[in-house]
C-alpha cells in the first residue's frame, strides 16, 4: 500500500528552498511523485506542492516532526496531508439544481475523490434528487426572522459531519460575515458570471438585453465581501444574436457546472494556494 501524502507551503522567497524540502524528504526515505513551484515576483513569495510517496505509514510524524523545524527556519506557512484520504462535502442549493446534480454525480462515480456527507436547502425541491443517492437531505427554510438560527444549523451541521469544504451549488443567499468567518477558506461558490457581472435578478436576461457575446462563471471563496472573494476558476463561452435568453440559462448551467467540479477538484487536491487577494492554483 502506499503511503502518498501532499505537501503544501508558501513563505518568503530566498534561494534553497527546494533543495533544503527535498533534502528533508529524502533523509526521511520519502519519494517525490510530483512537485510544482511558483515564485511571484510582485510579493516575494515562494509557493510549492509536492506529492510524494512514504516509506511507511509511521514515517509521516518522524518527517513533520524534522520539517517543522526547517518551516521555522524559512518562516512557512504549510499543511501535510493524506492524498488517500476522501474529503467530505457539505452541499448547500437553493431552487437550482444542475450543480448539485453534476457533483452529486461526479463523486457517485468515483471522478472525485470526495464523498457528499449532506445536502442542505433553504427549499425542499431536491430533497428526492439527494435521496436518489443515499444523501441525506437537511431542509433548513430561512427568512429575517431565523437567519441566525438558521445559519447556526449550517455550522453545527458542518461542524458533526466533520465537513472539509461546504459547497454554494446555486445557493441563493446571501451569508453573514459570522458565517463567512466560520467556513473561512472551506467554502466555495459559483458565480453565475465572468466576474465583473450583471448584478439582481435575471442576469441572463440582462446579458441577453445588452446583447453581449460572451457568457461565463466564476468559483471563488466565500469571504464577507459579497462575491469578492479569491476567484479559483472561470471559464467563458461565445454566444451571438440568435439565441435567447432561455439558451443563455441553458449554456450558463452547463459553464457553471464544469467550473465549481473543476474548483471543488483544485480544493481536494490541495492545488490552491493564497496570495494575498488572489490564488495559486497548481494544475
Amino acid at each position: 500500500m502506499r503511503h502518498d501524502h501532499i505537501l503544501t507551503l508558501s513563505c518568503p522567497d530566498r534561494t534553497g528552498i527546494v533543495h533544503r524540502v527535498s533534502g528533508c524528504l529524502f533523509d526521511a526515505g520519502c519519494n517525490i511523485l510530483d512537485a510544482q513551484q511558483f515564485g511571484d515576483g510582485e510579493t516575494g513569495r515562494f509557493f510549492l506542492r509536492v506529492h510524494f510517496d512514504a516509506p511507511a505509514a509511521n514515517a509521516i510524524e518522524a518527517f513533520r516532526a524534522s520539517f517543522a523545524a526547517l518551516a521555522d527556519d524559512f518562516g512557512m506557512d504549510w499543511q501535510l496531508h493524506d492524498a488517500r484520504r476522501r474529503a467530505r462535502l457539505l452541499m448547500l442549493v437553493s431552487k437550482q439544481g444542475h450543480c448539485l446534480n453534476d457533483l452529486l454525480f461526479r463523486t457517485h462515480s468515483r471522478q472525485l475523490r470526495a464523498d457528499i456527507v449532506a445536502v442542505a436547502s433553504n427549499h425542499q425541491d431536491f430533497s428526492a434528487l439527494a435521496s436518489s443517492y443515499g444523501v441525506p437531505f437537511h431542509h433548513l427554510p430561512v427568512d429575517a426572522g431565523n437567519r441566525e438560527a438558521q445559519e447556526q444549523a449550517i455550522i453545527d451541521l458542518a461542524k458533526r459531519e466533520q465537513v472539509d469544504l461546504v459547497v454554494l451549488a446555486r445557493y441563493m443567499q446571501i451569508l453573514s460575515p459570522r458565517l463567512c468567518e466560520a467556513l473561512a477558506g472551506r467554502a466555495i461558490n459559483i458565480h453565475h458570471s465572468f466576474l465583473p457581472s450583471f448584478k439582481g435578478a435575471q442576469p441572463y436576461h440582462q446579458a441577453h438585453a445588452r446583447g453581449v457575446k460572451l457568457i461565463g462563471a466564476t468559483a471563488h471563496y466565500v469571504t464577507p465581501d459579497l462575491d469578492e472573494g479569491p476567484i479559483i476558476e472561470q471559464d467563458v463561452a461565445r454566444v451571438d444574436h440568435a439565441m435567447t435568453p432561455r439558451d443563455l440559462v441553458r449554456m450558463g448551467s452547463d459553464i457553471e457546472s464544469q467550473v465549481l467540479a473543476r474548483a471543488v477538484r483544485h480544493h481536494i487536491e490541495h492545488r490552491i494556494l493564497p496570495n494575498g487577494h488572489r490564488t495559486v492554483v497548481f494544475r
